[in-house]
């Protein structure tokens, strides 16, 4: 009789599973010793959790990495895991705005002291700090505007005063920068965007070089029961399997679209940092490599209903948000949104680009005659 255990394999097992048994009441009875190691119920993982942790671990270059529901939810879970009354937190102005919602409508709530910060700060970062200051989150580029932040200078000076840093690395990927080697406490990815690659599943992951980081983060997963779909870790382990060859491409074309779009008349500022000329392209250089696949620019329209003959127009770029799967995508984010941040320098409507499979030659050209149109239709 074949065994299970003389199968092979190219793709990944699908580990589903609740209920995890044991051989033995003692080895039942003493579960919870194997909670960072090993399996003790369904909400920790499967071997097919495991599988993608461990893969993903090792593009960040990091011997530890929790699976979480979501990139928001890995960011949730770490202020839950790590922070409490009379803490200080600092969020850079340029992160994720569901982050910022957590902070300031939750976190408040639990006597967290939540501030937002200039993303341009570098070291003079260390004069914003308490003496309750915990946590610094970072996002760089920030995913609308891309201000690069001095990744370097931040961690070097949180080092200083025993502050932990975070860095959501979702838009350059692992492939693109590595946060953990660089000093970084806990990277985040949102592994739905260009890890999982296909936009059909929510999935995050944290990444750290501390076992005693792991273990909180761990346990937090377990208590607050952010359990991670088996299914959905077979598909981001399966879209692993593509991301180099797909960030080459997308990243190439973006860079592409970037160049034309910054010498187009219709445009007034390109938000790119691997485009030279770029505020952040120097930064972006000094730690950064491969590019990225999102790219923001303000277009040169007076209104809200001029931006929406470009929309229509497009043929290739589909409307909606998140990236890094084979379609690309735009969407249009008003000034009054810019407005309500503290530190942003871009006070007009913004359109941003999301990158795909397609060929470079069409996404180019499908948002130059987008832009004629929207052109014609604003002087009529």
């Amino acid at each position: 009789m074949a065994k299970i255990d003389d199968f092979r394999s190219l793709s990944p097992a699908i580990w589903r599973a609740s209920t995890v048994l044991f051989d033995d009441i003692a080895d039942f009875t003493t579960r919870k010793e194997r909670l960072f190691d090993g399996y003790t119920y369904g909400v920790t993982g499967t071997p097919t959790t495991r599988a993608l942790e461990e893969r993903i671990a090792c593009l960040e270059n990091a011997p530890f990495c929790v699976a979480s529901p979501s990139g928001q939810s890995a960011l949730c879970q770490i202020g839950l895991a790590l922070l409490g009354w009379g803490d200080h937190v600092l969020i850079a102005d340029s992160c994720y705005g569901p982050l910022r919602t957590f902070a300031n409508e939750y976190l408040r709530r639990f006597g967290v002291e939540c501030e937002t910060y200039d993303p341009a700060i570098g070291a003079e970062i260390a004069g914003r700090f308490k003496p309750g200051t915990k946590l610094i989150f970072m996002e760089s580029p920030g995913s609308l505007t891309m201000e690069m932040q001095d990744i370097p200078a931040i961690v070097k000076a949180a080092k200083a005063h025993g502050i932990l840093t975070v860095l959501d690395n979702s838009w350059a990927s692992p492939l693109g920068f590595q946060g953990v080697p660089a000093g970084v406490d806990i990277v985040v990815q949102a592994v739905s965007k260009l890890l999982g690659g296909h936009s059909d599943l929510l999935l995050g992951a944290l990444s750290t070089a501390s076992r005693a980081l792991y273990e909180k983060l761990r346990t937090a997963q377990s208590v607050l029961g952010q359990a991670v779909s088996p299914d959905d870790c077979f598909l981001a382990l399966r879209g692993l399997d593509t991301l180099a060859l797909r960030y080459a491409h997308q990243c190439a074309c973006a860079l592409a679209l970037a160049e034309k779009l910054a010498r187009h008349p219709m445009v007034e500022r390109v938000l790119f940092p691997p485009l030279a000329g770029d505020e952040g392209h120097a930064r972006w250089k000094a730690s950064f490599k491969g590019g990225g696949c999102v790219l923001s620019f303000v277009p040169r329209l007076a209104s809200t209903e001029e931006v929406h003959p470009f929309f229509d127009a497009l043929k290739v770029f589909q409307i909606g948000a998140s990236w890094g799967g084979a379609h690309s995508l735009a969407a249009y984010y008003p000034a009054a949104e810019q407005a309500k941040r503290t530190y942003c320098k871009v006070q007009a409507g913004i359109i941003r680009l999301a990158v795909g499979l397609e060929p470079s030659e069409h996404l180019v050209a499908d948002v130059l005659q987008a832009l004629q149109r929207a052109a014609h239709r604003a002087a009529t």
